[in-house]
């Protein structure tokens, strides 16, 4: 029998090699932790000890020209929650209800989904955003509640004062305040300014801790931009445009008014608009309707071209307004004078094809080339871009800017399209002198016309003059900029006169101003849809005033208009609304001596007999006259006049109808 002591002994050495193999095992343990995986752990305890906030830079504002706020930063929270935090407890149970608590009490007062909110609270992050945007009322709810792991940060988000006030040209922002478009993306380096850090060492519980330092890096805000848009006459502008697209029906309508001597934009709109203060929907509830019935991808893509600014980016026919580009080359290449005169048969022959002008069936006759402008008289440019010959007529193109980008100041700028020099050809060549057969974008045509204004001088077109910083120093300055000479002095004031004319003579009579010298173009182009001319139009008119000394251009497009689709008919009103608008805001003083027909308060009835419809349309129009069909004139598509009622010469108020009859 072994002794009790010898016993005793025995266990107690096993004891201590128990204790000195637990203690071993607790030293390689933690050499393992400290040598093996220290940097790591240190890592998580700083994470756990850091409380890293983000002090959010204020993007800069956007005035208009005359300084007023277009877009600007206002005070919102931003909601943060730390889920290391969030799921703290004594134990798991007092764990998990913190978690619920915070998840119910958050998706409750932000009105967020249960589940969203949950999946945000148990991520594996240190720090994790909730919801930005959140106004002073909500925040200070979300504060009474004093939930665990949950911060708030003063923060910042855009505001637009006026809606959807030139939506396509300020564009929108991300919800962290990054440009999507517009002058928000394009100048979204200066806006967005560097954003700051406070950094802190806290307990579990959020309390500093007495040791570590904490840092402060401070916000630096954005820069200021200083456009050229006049808020007036973009309001003057975006006006004119609704009651374009209430009276006829287009599907859109789009405007761009520049000055001839700078290249500043002073209004740039179009119809539909959207709210930029709530840009991921449209703003009509008919078109809300249908957006709600779209796929994810197809609501993107709905979105894309609703923010699309088509004045820049997109290009159409300009049609008969590119006439005017035809003639200034025919003039500064000696291929026609003022006092060149022209026979229109109606249609002309060149190389093996034949091309017709619009007025069939009744030729325009002996014309001047004043005339053959105001006339559009198809087969005269023809012949006047075959006269130049292809290359020099591409070199002029070039020159106008055709062929390239004008390098606004804009994102997504595009480019023309048309015939390579190749293979245009005499027939092709022909096409693109009277604006068929080539698509130019509305920038680069009012940017090249306007040049007839400003002596031949092409200026670059530009939206933003000037950054300022906060205290309104200047940083940054845009000067304007000569890009070129477009044509000779003596070609540009050729043109003003030709511009005027058709004017005064009929042709853009619907943009006559009482007192104004004006000079316009209208156009009508077909649609060309899977490479077909179609039955929709793109009608415009181009104008400047006053011819004597231009102040203002204005190019407005009116995308398939229903019904009468004549740019004299459907454009032209509203171009003479926004120039006779801008003139009188710019204080320019009306000349007594302008040629005016609205001196006189009745008007003369002009003979349409002979003519066609088509052109009595325009012609009417221009007279402040109305027109209507009988029966059966109103079932052709065009047609010659045989009766008219009131007759010719008679003198009747403005806004008379005249009955066309077949």
């Amino acid at each position: 029998m072994i002794p009790s002591s010898n016993r005793s002994k025995r266990n107690l050495i096993w004891l201590i090699a128990v204790i000195f193999a637990i203690m071993l095992a607790l030293i390689i343990k933690v050499g393992w932790i400290v040598v093996i995986h220290g940097d790591e752990y240190s890592i998580l305890a700083l994470q756990q000890q850091t409380r890293d906030t983000t002090i959010e830079a204020e993007r800069g504002t956007i005035y208009d020209t005359n300084g007023k706020e277009l877009a600007v930063s206002v005070t919102c929270y931003t909601i943060w929650v730390r889920p290391g935090d969030v799921q703290s407890g004594e134990n798991k149970i007092e764990a998990e209800a913190n978690k619920n608590l915070v998840k119910n009490k958050l998706s409750e007062i932000l009105d967020m989904d249960e589940g969203e909110v949950e999946e945000l609270v148990t991520k594996e992050q240190n720090l994790v955003k909730i919801k930005k945007g959140v106004d002073k009322a909500t925040a200070d709810k979300i504060r009474e509640e004093k939930l665990r792991g949950v911060e708030i940060v003063e923060d910042t988000m855009r505001s637009y004062p006026m809606g959807a006030f030139a939506s396509h040209v300020l564009g929108t922002v991300s919800s962290d305040n990054n440009g999507l478009g517009g002058l928000e993306l394009e100048y979204n380096s200066y806006l967005s300014g560097i954003e700051g850090r406070e950094s802190r060492y806290t307990d579990t519980r959020g309390n500093s801790l007495s040791y570590g330092k904490a840092s402060y890096y401070a916000a630096e805000d954005g820069y200021n931009l200083v456009t050229t848009i006049d808020s007036v006459i973009q309001y003057y502008t975006e006006e004119s445009l609704k009651k374009v697209q209430k009276d006829t029906k287009a599907d859109r309508v789009q405007a761009i008014v520049m000055d001839p001597k700078t290249g500043d934009i002073l209004a740039m709109a179009q119809t539909p608009d959207f709210d930029l203060n709530n840009p991921q929907e449209p703003l009509s509830k008919k078109e809300k309707a249908k957006f709600e019935k779209l796929s994810t991808e197809e609501k993107q893509k709905y979105i894309q071209n609703m923010w699309r600014n088509p004045l820049i980016c997109d290009v159409y026919e300009p049609g008969s307004t590119f006439k005017l580009l035809t003639t200034a080359i025919a003039l500064e290449e000696d291929a026609a004078t003022l006092k060149s005169t022209y026979y229109d048969k109606g249609y002309i022959r060149i190389a093996d094809a034949t091309i017709h002008c619009w007025r069939t069936g009744q030729p325009h006759g002996k014309e001047t080339l004043a005339e053959a402008v105001s006339n559009s008289c198809n087969p005269v440019f023809v012949k006047l871009a075959n006269k130049v010959g292809i290359t020099k007529y591409y070199d002029h193109l070039d020159t106008f800017g055709i062929t390239g980008r004008t390098d606004i100041d804009f994102p997504g700028e595009g480019t023309a399209i048309m015939q390579s020099e190749d293979t245009a050809g005499p027939v092709g060549l022909g096409t693109i002198g009277f604006g068929q057969g080539i698509a130019v974008t509305p920038i680069q045509l009012i940017t090249a016309i306007s040049s007839f204004g400003n002596d031949g001088k092409m200026m670059k077109p530009r939206l933003v003059k000037e950054i300022t910083d906060n205290k309104g120093k200047t940083v940054k300055e845009f000067d304007t900029e000569v890009v070129r000479q477009t044509v000779s002095k003596e070609t540009a004031d050729e043109m003003c006169e030709i511009m005027q004319f058709v004017v005064d003579n009929g042709g853009a009579g619907t943009v006559k101003i009482k007192g104004y010298n004006v000079g316009a173009k209208t156009g009508t182009a077909n649609k060309v849809r899977n490479g077909k001319y179609v039955d929709e139009t793109y009608s415009s008119a181009i104008a400047m005033a006053p011819m004597e000394d231009p102040k203002v251009a204005v190019l407005l497009i009116v995308d398939n208009p229903k019904g009468i689709h004549y740019g004299g008919v459907v454009a032209g009103p509203g171009t003479k609304r926004i120039l006779k608008n801008v003139l009188n805001y710019m204080n320019v003083v009306p000349d007594e001596t302008a040629d005016d027909e609205d001196k006189e308060e009745l008007v003369k009835v002009p003979d349409m007999v002979g003519k066609n419809a088509s052109e009595c349309v325009e012609l009417l129009a221009s007279k402040d006259l109305k027109h209507d069909y009988d029966e059966k004139a109103a079932e052709a598509s065009d047609f010659t006049v045989t009766k008219q009622y009131p007759e010719a010469g008679m003198k009747v108020k403005k806004g008379t109808k005249v009955y066309l009859y077949d």
